[in-house]
């Protein structure tokens, strides 16, 4: 019944979110901004889907920042260019080595290629967060791996909605029942479980405090995972 495996990105396939958490930082330097998250802000943060989104969160809650400036379209323009902002930094940490595959990941992708699985990716992140990340961890034909990829622009209902799961389904041309998410995060759990995709969680330290409850299996990493557990976990009554 196992014909592909569908993968969240940050968190998921690398642990990218201290480079994130940098990436942003330096945003808010470049605009002027005397903003610093540090890492228990940032964990909270990350409740929010979208880096666009989480600025916005934050501007929201301080209590010291207008709530709308200019014309009404100047804060989102503002939000937009911090976002950008971030996004080269991130491209350059990654560049520079600071971002690695998580455990087993190289290793899984590779086996599911060679039986034949179909792969892919079912994120919230950007396009070019995903391109800078692949090229240099896996490689500048990455995209031969993956059959689909469903992102922030193709998918922009954020997790918990299940939009970038059943648009990756559909992609696929499978039930979810032929299928299995991997997910870092409670809200990437969420979205997976509401497209009806049996989900393997590997927590990771800004996620490992979520409920994973109704996941397949919550899994330190995906080291030494072999299809044949998959299988036999993706076959279970009650997730069928």
């Amino acid at each position: 019944m196992l014909q592909a495996l569908i993968f969240d990105v940050d968190g998921t396939l690398a642990d990218t979110e201290l480079a994130h958490l940098a990436a942003f930082n330096h945003a808010f330097a470049e605009v002027g901004l005397d903003w610093h998250w540090d890492v228990p802000l940032y964990t909270r943060l990350l409740e929010v889907s979208g880096g666009k989104e989480r600025i916005r969160a934050h501007w929201m809650e301080r209590g010291d920042m207008p709530q709308d400036i200019g014309d009404g379209n100047e804060l989102d323009e503002l939000i937009a260019h911090m976002h950008e902002l971030k996004t080269a930094a991130y491209a350059q940490a990654v560049q520079d080595g600071q971002v690695q595959l998580r455990p087993g990941v190289l290793a899984l992708l590779s086996a599911a290629g060679d039986a034949g699985l179909k792969l892919a990716i079912a994120t919230t992140t950007s396009p070019a967060n995903i391109s800078h990340l692949l090229q240099r961890c896996v490689g500048g034909d990455w995209q031969r791996l993956f059959a689909v990829v469903e992102d922030a622009v193709t998918a922009p209902r954020k997790k918990p909605h299940p939009q970038v799961y059943q648009q990756t389904l559909q992609r696929l041309g499978l039930p979810a029942a032929n299928a299995l998410a991997f997910e870092d995060s409670a809200n990437g759990l969420r979205a997976a479980r509401a497209a009806g995709l049996a989900t393997v969680v590997t927590p990771n330290a800004f996620t490992a405090h979520h409920d994973f409850w109704g996941a397949l299996q919550v899994l330190p990493s995906l080291q030494n995972l072999t299809l044949a557990q998959l299988r036999q976990w993706q076959a279970m009554p009650s997730f069928n």
